[in-house]
């Protein structure tokens, strides 16, 4: 039996104020919390044990998948006292593991969204008898990452974390946050304090002369940290760009969950998510956003890349263009709030403001 660790102990500070009432793996993407379609895939790659290292509003994961055998699954909840960073959270969540020393655990973060391969990550490990097996995908700019090169056989030759000049970028090859551990080597890591599996597991057990392997896999790949990139994964869920069993319907240009109501003029595209309960008015426009449950955009408002929290109201004719609004908050009519702007939980904010943006 194949089975995993999911690491959904981050607070999401850079997702707020979409993560003040609900962690970040909770955040709905595609009609249903973002961590649903990591565990479906999990699954459909043949894992049935999974352990959740949960830390920040540790209380919600538990009442919503319980089990876990509605998804066919073993789900197991460790909550940290405190945060122990990647690392100390796999080791925090060892003695739940059923594993034997030599067979392999996979771990995921729980802010990723990828069409890996998981089988494929599985038997690199197997075939290699590596210690640790990465997933790595290239990207354009490597810069807000950590460079893994590795030699011509795939083997990891180096960690380089977040580089800035020219002469340290030397691959475009960055950890994209699932590996395959050999149990035994989880035990290795300290216990009872803070450990960055990044920025110290690994180099440590390189310089050990351990056997880590790096499996080049460039499908779909995205990091959910920013409201941007988690309001495009959702759209890209629904579109079909990312693969996901766990979408609650059809992909297309739109999904609207049964109990929302949208008015009949009113035009959704782009992968546009319209949550239960919530209500577009007439006229309206969205594209490629998310509304969350409850909200309510009234006619005419014009929605782009942006995300409406639970419950919260958008004002007639408003524009939103790149903005997130937190849940509960009320945005009055014929305001225009674009460029990133954010607008906290159960705030109000008036009618008639021409401009509110970042850059003001």
């Amino acid at each position: 039996m194949t089975e995993a660790i999911l690491l959904v102990g981050g607070k999401g500070t850079r997702l707020r104020p979409l993560t003040v009432n609900t962690p970040k793996p909770m955040v709905p993407a595609a009609g249903v919390p973002f961590l649903t379609h990591q565990l479906a895939r999990a699954r459909a790659a043949g894992v049935e044990h999974i352990v959740l290292a949960t830390s920040y509003l540790a209380e919600v994961f538990e009442p919503h998948f319980g089990d876990g055998s509605d998804l066919g699954l073993s789900l197991e909840y460790v909550t940290e006292e405190e945060p122990l960073g990647t690392g100390g959270a796999i080791r925090n969540v060892a003695s739940r593991l059923h594993s034997g020393p030599d067979e392999p655990v996979l771990i995921f973060n729980g802010d990723i969204l990828t069409g890996l391969d998981i089988g494929a990550l599985v038997d690199t490990h197997s075939s290699s008898g590596a210690d640790v097996s990465l997933h790595l995908t290239r990207v354009d700019d490597p810069r807000a990452f950590g460079l893994v090169p590795t030699d011509p056989t795939g083997r990891v030759t180096a960690f380089l974390e977040k580089p800035q000049t020219p002469e340290e970028i030397v691959t475009d090859q960055i950890n994209a946050g699932a590996y395959v551990f050999r149990r035994s080597v989880i035990d290795t890591i300290p216990t009872g304090r803070p450990v960055s599996v990044e920025r110290e597991t690994f180099p440590e057990l390189l310089a050990s002369g351990a056997h880590l392997q790096g499996m080049v896999d460039s499908t779909y790949w995205l990091d959910l940290g920013t409201p941007q990139a988690f309001v495009r994964g959702s759209a890209d869920l629904v579109l079909g760009r990312a693969p996901s069993p766990a979408v609650p319907g059809r992909c297309g240009d739109r999904l609207v969950l049964p109990s929302a109501r949208v008015a009949p003029d009113a035009k959704l595209t782009g992968g546009t998510v319209v949550g239960a309960d919530a209500v577009i008015g007439e006229g309206a426009r969205v594209t490629g956003s998310t509304l969350l449950a409850g909200a309510i955009v009234e006619p005419g408002a014009v929605i782009t890349d942006s995300l409406v929290g639970a419950g919260a109201r958008i004002g007639a004719r408003t524009v939103l263009s790149g903005a997130v609004i937190g849940d509960g908050a009320q945005v009055g009519a014929d305001n225009e709030l674009c460029d990133g702007i954010r607008i906290w939980c159960d705030a109000t904010l008036p009618a008639g403001t021409v401009r509110f943006s970042s850059d003001q």
